[in-house]
């Protein structure tokens, strides 16, 4: 019995359906005539055997197949204000959705791999074994879209043909949900079939939010079984938990990378970004941050851009590496979005034409969505995530409520935007030249440095360190944040960075497509650097001068400063970059201030990663070499020079 539980495929054993007779009963069960014959379009057993177990588990009223056409777009819309999911704004096609008070974020306390007792989990991740879960979601899940309508989705992240795109079903009852998932991804009913048979996967995507109510959500759960690539979700309405297609399908990504393709593909959490170097030409980078750490601000920063958050990237027969972007849209923090740092998605926020679903700001007596650090002028009173809100209000706690969540959103199509590039949607993927990783980090590193080799690059993707952001419900301090991706990492983190080190240093990889691999931080505070203020010592814009001044790296036109942390760029390209790109006057003294090494710090920074690493499993080699070889370097530069190193020391 043991044997079976640990071999069981939940989605199969919960809804008893285990034939292409069954199923096609199933659908005639619950479908009308024009969905039934929507479903029956395909073909392919496994799709339709798991789309009638969660048909058989969840038992709703009805069944709407979303084949993507405008028609199903708008009946989806309409339901999703018919059931209060979502609420309309003044402006055409935007709505409002808020989450429940106590879910601004993703639940990780509550989000569980299924484990069996001899596989390898995340140290940074929570587990649960099989039959436990097994009688969790049975006892949550079944018969719980009783009185619902459940929507069907067929999704490919990634664009049709392209060979890291992986196809998926979104299966649920909330029409927020669906909608979101209209907005961020590609629906290719049309495709779905012919591109599982062609990859020979599919991921499958369960989630309903009950009943929506805040006594339920201490029981809502989040659960990925990795082995058939299904995930459950219940009592939430967060699309960090729900919309399962993105970072619960990322982790389904991650391990292909990793167990499937080893070397040769990776899974990432970054954005896709082109930089426009000498004589209109284009340079794609990718780059890792945590969530509400800059990294659609950066995405933004390029002159033509492909997504904002996920990657899937491989290494191509020319020997380049080539980078797609999983999503079709962008669910973006817009807290400190603005004019001044966010043009272009401020036109699509507030210029009619686009559609947006905004969750969790201030709505006006207009219907006029507000959000903090959007530099206009705030009303003193309006409707919030947590109910009627005026200017002063405190909570239960008796600190101020404030004028939207840290963690709001906006939800939109990322074709909206004016400098979104065509190659996003081409399956032969972006020529990726430059990688970044950055966190926010106030006192140690400079805004931007380049590791000397491959390997070096993937350490400074393993020591990303960052303030805690609002995306995790309850977390707080500074914390470790391994490529930005480690929740979102499935198995042991020694696996996956085995997986960093050969994909960058595989030798198919040729010599004028070597990766560029950086650091960059624009977090560093005046406090820092010898003032007394705690502002940044740059500002939002200045990331467009760190791309661009990697983008000439990559094509071996400016020189740059050898230290033991990697190569820094000199004042005089600096200076000229900061004058053509942002029309900014840069200064000596400020260059000084950014880019002196204060070797404390690096080198506590340095003993915090070696701390932690040695307490992992499996951890390569190389990591701790690099990081052996770093501290031997600093203490050396700190005995010859002190504990501050000015660039012009070098």
């Amino acid at each position: 019995m043991e044997k079976r539980n640990n071999d069981m495929d939940l989605i199969n054993e919960l809804g008893q359906v285990d034939s292409i007779e069954k199923a096609k009963a199933i659908f005639k069960q619950y479908m009308d005539e024009e969905h039934l014959s929507r479903i029956l379009k395909i073909k392919n057993p496994a799709i339709l055997i798991r789309i009638a177990n969660s048909i058989a588990l969840c038992n709703p009223r009805s069944i709407f197949v979303n084949t993507g056409s405008p028609e199903d777009l708008k009946f989806i819309k309409d339901l999703a204000i018919e059931k209060g999911e979502e609420s309309p704004l003044a402006m055409e096609n935007h709505t409002i959705h808020f989450d429940l008070a106590k879910e601004q974020g993703r639940i990780v306390d509550r989000t569980y791999y299924i484990a069996n007792p001899e596989d390898l989990v995340s140290s940074l991740a929570n587990r649960m074994d099989r039959p436990t879960a097994f009688e969790q979601i049975k006892s949550n899940m079944k018969d719980i879209m009783k009185d619902m309508t459940m929507i069907i989705g067929f999704y490919m992240r990634g664009p049709v043909g392209a060979p890291v795109s992986n196809p998926a079903l979104e299966i649920t009852s909330s029409t927020y949900v669906s909608h979101s998932a209209e907005l961020l991804y590609r629906n290719t009913y049309a495709d779905f079939e012919q591109e599982v048979e062609k990859l020979g996967h599919f991921f499958t995507n369960v989630h309903s939010e009950g009943l929506n109510r805040d006594e339920d959500l201490p029981n809502a759960r989040v659960f990925m079984d990795r082995k058939f690539q299904t995930t459950f979700s219940f009592n939430c309405t967060y699309a960090g938990n729900t919309l399962l297609l993105k970072k619960g399908n990322h982790r389904f990504a991650v391990d292909k990378a990793v167990y499937t393709n080893l070397g040769n593909e990776l899974s990432e959490h970054m954005f896709i970004t082109g930089i426009h170097g000498p004589n209109g030409r284009v340079t794609w980078v990718a780059g890792a941050a945590p969530s509400g750490c800059g990294k659609t601000t950066t995405a933004m920063a390029g002159n033509v851009f492909i997504g904002d958050d996920l990657a899937q990237m491989w290494i191509a027969d020319d020997g380049s590496i080539r980078s797609i972007n999983p999503e079709a849209g962008i669910f973006g923090i817009v807290e400190d979005v603005n004019i001044e740092g966010d043009p272009y998605l401020m036109k699509v926020l507030r210029k009619p034409g686009h559609e947006v679903i905004w969750s969790n700001v201030l709505i006006d007596e207009n219907r006029v969505p507000h959000w903090l650090g959007n530099n206009e002028e705030h009303p003193d009173k309006g409707f919030n995530f947590q109910g009627e809100w005026f200017d002063g209000k405190t909570g239960d706690d008796n600190k101020p409520v404030p004028l939207s969540h840290p963690n709001s959103r906006c939800t939109l199509r990322s074709s909206s935007l004016d400098n979104y590039s065509d190659e996003a949607e081409n399956p032969d993927g972006a020529l990726t030249r430059v990688f970044t990783y950055s966190g926010r980090d106030a006192d140690t590193m400079p805004p931007v440095w380049v590791a000397k080799t491959s390997d070096a690059g993937v350490v400074i993707g393993a020591c990303i360190v960052s303030a805690a952001t609002a995306t995790e419900v309850g977390a707080t301090g500074i914390k470790r944040a391994p490529w930005a991706n480690a929740p979102f990492i499935p198995g042991a983190l020694g696996d996956y960075m085995d997986a960093q080190f050969r994909f960058f240093g595989n030798d198919k990889i040729k010599d004028e497509y070597k990766p560029v691999m950086a650091g960059l931080n624009y977090f560093l505070t005046d406090k820092a650097r010898g003032g007394d203020s705690s502002k940044l010592i740059g500002e939002k814009r200045d990331v467009k001068v760190w791309l661009s001044w990697l983008e000439r790296y990559a094509h071996n036109e400016v020189e740059y400063i050898e230290t033991p942390i990697g190569n820094l760029p000199k004042y005089e390209d600096l200076k000229s970059l900061f004058k053509d790109i942002i029309n900014k006057e840069y200064t000596k003294d400020l260059y000084t201030k950014q880019f002196s090494l204060y070797l404390d710090n690096i080198l506590q920074r340095v003993e915090l990663q070696q701390e932690a690493y040695s307490k992992e499993e499996n951890i390569p080699k190389t990591l701790f070499d690099i990081l052996t070889e770093q501290k031997k370097e600093l203490v050396k530069l700190k005995d010859a020079h002190g504990s501050i190193v000015l660039p012009d020391e070098f």
